[in-house]
């Protein structure tokens, strides 16, 4: 199958596209992803469960929103010619792009001062254990292999930063949110790694 368009544009904030929408993209010769992150990051999930992310070439024409902006300027859409990235993926099926956030699955009264306890593991580093009030994830697209983690113990207190290529979690009941998509019941396990066996092409 040539070049198969998917024209995601119209998905609703907070949403990843269904799966049956992207039934084409494993059969394609290449693929054009109009739309938000979440957009994308479904159609590499998608890729990836056909073990094909290292055969298909992917283009992405991004939406006109903040995050989209950003994650095209990290990965410099429009310029270059195609390449082979890391794939950031999650143990529960999922890819990411830009933000991952781990934080309590009930917020209270007081959401702002929520807090969880969790035990976190970044790659042999332990960076995490006990109260926080959430985790943040980056892929480091100026890197190999690599994410970016943020643990905020409390509000007004200042971060613990790491790089390296795997973090897990185990945790009290949490939230997980995936570039901007809320995982769709709460988790007390979880793992996002660069995988290094896997990469996706880009064809900016």
């Amino acid at each position: 199958m040539p070049l198969v368009e998917f024209d995601l544009r119209g998905l609703a904030p907070g949403r990843a596209p269904e799966r049956a929408v992207l039934a084409e993209a494993p059969d394609a010769d290449s693929l054009l992803v109009r739309g938000p992150v979440p957009a994308l990051a479904g159609v590499l999930a998608v890729l990836h469960a056909a073990g094909r992310t290292a055969e298909v070439p992917v283009s992405w024409d991004p939406a006109d929103d903040s995050a989209s902006r950003g994650l095209a300027r990290d990965l410099g859409i429009g310029s270059g010619g195609e390449r082979e990235l890391s794939l950031v993926r999650d143990d529960h099926g999922g890819v990411l792009l830009q933000h991952g956030r781990y934080e309590a699955a009930e917020k209270g009264r007081l959401p702002l001062a929520a807090r969880l306890g969790v035990q976190a593991h970044h790659d042999d580093a332990r960076v995490a254990d006990g109260m926080v009030a959430r985790i943040d994830v980056r892929p480091d697209w100026t890197a190999v292999d690599t994410i970016r983690v943020v643990v905020s113990p409390q509000l007004m207190r200042p971060p613990r930063r790491s790089s390296g290529r795997a973090l897990q979690l185990a945790s009290d009941p949490a939230r997980v949110t995936r570039d901007g998509v809320p995982y769709p019941r709460p988790v007390s396990r979880w793992t996002w790694y660069a995988d290094d066996r896997v990469r996706w092409r880009l064809r900016p």
